[in-house]
């Protein structure tokens, strides 16, 4: 049992890898075609990207090391493909967009992160459930289908950040049983009360304030909550910046200093596993984790693994991205670095 289970991980190992890769090393960057000399002049503009989600950091800091990755940029590609997607724009008429979807070698854009001094953004980052609704005078609308275009726009940044956004799926009948004044108030907890089903929440409300678009943010990760305004001439403008200053905030509190990262060898046991499925999970959050920057199996008993993870800063911050991610909880027997599998 116990040398079917180790084979059954030698063969899965890769595959949870990549799953765990794909997501913060890809980044996307529109270009005019599909030339190699396109693709040269756009492939350090996809890494900033990269650098940009893992460390949180809106700018980045010069640095010869960094200065030395953006110059060797496609070194370090992995693997790069192009998607044609339809856009909206201001005016309402539909374009077609090409991109270039470049992914990067995680252990080597690791390595960058290091040695440029960035930041690392905890990669336990549930997605954002955002509520817009604009006044224009005469009632109060949830996200208005003519702006489709900031909507969009919005949903761009906040990816291009590593932070995702998901909208209410409400209908008609959903909708009038919101109440519309106390979303407009940005009043959180009424939200997270009837059931928000993320850790993260935002409502914008907007209104026209002469030539401008005035913006009210309210938004919170869970644990801490911020507000703010900003307004601009240009609604798209003033949301991106919005977005902007929205995952400033949660990147920040969730972020370990480039002066506590080091590089630490550190072994955990995880119980609980009682199929390849498990595995897979397990090994896949394991590999998002920010701490984590390699997974070996050191070995395997029924229903546990004992794992080696290459770490970019001390174990004691693991028990905190653990209470995090809702995915492991300490175990009842053996060292405090044991754990379960939650069901």
């Amino acid at each position: 049992m116990k040398k079917l289970l180790l084979m059954i991980i030698a063969l899965l190992l890769p595959l949870a890898e990549a799953g765990a890769v794909e997501n913060l090393y890809t980044s996307e960057v529109v270009v005019a075609n599909q030339g190699e000399d396109e693709r040269n002049a756009a492939v350090p503009d996809a890494l900033i990207q990269v650098l940009q989600k893992l460390s949180g950091q809106r700018e980045l800091a010069f640095s010869p090391a960094l200065d030395e990755a953006l110059s060797n940029a496609n070194r370090l590609l992995h693997s790069f493909r192009y998607k044609n997607l339809e856009r909206t724009g201001s005016d309402g008429v539909m374009f077609r967009e090409l991109r270039l979807v470049a992914q990067f070698r995680k252990s080597e854009i690791d390595r960058v992160v290091q040695q440029a001094g960035l930041p690392r953004w905890g990669q336990d980052r549930p997605p954002v459930q955002i509520w817009v609704v604009m006044d224009d005078g005469l009632n109060r609308q949830f996200k208005p289908v003519e702006f489709g275009y900031a909507w969009e726009a919005m949903e761009n940044i906040a990816a291009m950040r590593g932070l995702s956004l998901i909208w209410p799926d409400l209908d008609e009948e959903e909708l009038q049983l919101i109440d519309m004044g106390l979303v407009w108030g940005g009043f959180i907890d009424y939200l997270v009360e009837r059931g928000a089903p993320h850790d993260g929440v935002a409502i914008v409300t907007i209104r026209r304030d002469g030539p401008f678009w005035a913006l009210n943010w309210a938004v919170s990760n869970g644990a801490e909550k911020w507000s703010w305004r900003n307004s601009d001439q240009e609604l798209m403008f003033a949301l991106v910046d919005g977005i902007h200053q929205m995952t400033d905030r949660f990147a920040a509190s969730n972020t370990i200093a480039a002066s506590a990262q080091s590089e630490w060898s550190f072994d955990i046991t995880i119980g609980g596993i009682n199929s390849a499925r498990d595995y897979a999970a397990c090994l896949d959050y394991l590999g998002d984790l920010s701490l984590v920057t390699g997974v070996e199996v050191a070995g395997a008993d029924p229903g546990r693994v004992h794992f080696v993870l290459q770490l970019n800063a001390s174990p004691e911050h693991l028990p905190d991205v653990f209470s995090r991610g809702a995915m492991l909880y300490p175990s009842r027997v053996g060292s405090q670095y044991d754990y379960e599998l939650l069901r």
